[in-house]
């Protein structure tokens, strides 16, 4: 039996656990100089650690067996298939999901920043390396990335990305430079996800700093116990969610919806309860500011109804789905487990089933797969009206 019990189950968020020569065999030689590799190479003794364990379950059934009884309990470079993609087929095995969207951990720390050449050159290196990952298993579906800060070189990353077979972009949740996101220089990029029938996306730390470090200077510290890639904490939780709705709300108030109407994105690991009030939020600001600001009188629907069409959020396990999907509609939110990141929990699947009570099969279903397959488009069916 699989942990998914024969369910329909899409993965919107796993990772992959990068080793200290993940980018190496795919950035030009040009970039490689630039890199920043202090992080990865403080790391050495943690790798070294993990890849001894990953040769004994590799070498002895009996270790892998027992690895294979911990499945959602081993997180890091510790759980199986965390950098070697033959385990994490069979990871997949044992979860029984249908696909699982899988993002970088910590290659993007080594060439984020203001330097251009290194941001764009890692950048590009990391969807190559991303996507060679996945390639051995059609179930794993490699998240690209692409920096938005100069438009001509986004345009040449994003096509790249589609190239290289990138199911998914993720792009930052922050202005793109001195430009809005939805500014014409732009559209390029967003015209080549449409047309080619690719989501963007957007993740916890493409949004930056969560908030302003003082707040967390009370005299009172406080650690990250789940020692995850990202370090957040409970004042950290309170803004964790700022970040993409503002970036999603000017999508929709700036009309990008309108201009690409087939264009697709979701929201990974930021929660989703904020998306309720948000909805609401956002057409009270259309009511509010319509009479003054022409691109309002512009946009061809209500900002929730673009919300509904073109967006998905996959909530926290515990947050309280079945609720949510009463209040907002069936067709927004998404499953997932942030393997093999300690964030995720040890039974996501549990935690999200307390919460769905009284949820119609229907509905439970879109949260487990069809919502996915819909923002994901092109490798996937339709779910039924």
């Amino acid at each position: 039996m699989t942990y998914a019990a024969g369910r329909r189950i899409l993965d919107a968020d796993s990772h992959v656990m990068e080793l200290a020569d993940f980018l190496d065999a795919h950035i030009d030689d040009e970039y490689r100089d630039l890199l920043h590799r202090k992080g990865i190479d403080a790391l050495k003794p943690v790798l070294e650690d993990a890849e001894r364990k990953a040769a004994k379950r590799r070498d002895d059934p009996e270790v892998a067996a027992a690895a294979e009884e911990r499945l959602l309990q081993d997180k890091g470079w510790n759980a199986i298939g965390a950098f070697d993609v033959t385990e994490r087929t069979r990871a997949l095995d044992l979860f029984g999901f249908d696909g699982q969207l899988v993002f970088a951990t910590f290659a993007t720390s080594m060439f984020t920043g203001r330097n251009q050449d290194r941001l764009y050159g890692g950048a590009s290196a990391q969807n190559r390396a991303i996507a060679d990952f996945c390639s051995g298993d059609p179930r794993l579906l490699p998240v690209g990335y692409v920096p938005l800060v100069d438009a001509e070189r986004a345009y040449k990353a994003v096509v790249e990305a589609v190239e290289l077979g990138c199911d998914a972009v993720m792009v930052p949740s922050t202005a793109a430079g001195d430009l809005a996101p939805t500014h014409p220089d732009l559209d390029p990029v967003w015209d080549t996800l449409a047309q080619a029938d690719v989501p963007f996306v957007l993740h916890v730390g493409g949004g930056g700093r969560l908030l302003d470090p003082a707040f967390h200077n009370n005299d009172m510290p406080v650690s990250d116990h789940l020692g995850g890639g990202e370090n957040i904490r409970s004042k950290d939780f309170l803004a964790i969610h700022h970040s993409p709705e503002l970036f999603l709300g000017a999508l929709i108030y700036d009309g990008l919806f309108d201009r690409f109407p087939t264009l697709r994105g979701g929201s990974v690991e930021q929660g989703a309860a904020w998306v309720v009030s948000w909805m609401r939020h956002l057409d009270y600001g259309l009511r509010a500011f319509r009479r003054t600001e022409e691109p309002l009188q512009r946009l061809e629907h209500s900002p929730s109804d673009y919300v509904r069409k073109h967006l998905k959020f996959t909530p926290f396990p515990g947050e309280p789905v079945g609720w949510m999907i009463d209040q907002a509609g069936p067709e927004l939110f998404m499953f997932s487990t942030d393997y093999p990141h300690p964030e995720g929990g040890r039974d996501p699947l549990a935690k999200f089933e307390e919460t769905l009570d009284g949820t119609s099969e229907e509905a439970r279903d879109r949260f487990y797969y069809g919502n996915m397959a819909e923002m994901l488009g092109r490798s996937f069916a339709s779910v039924p009206a």
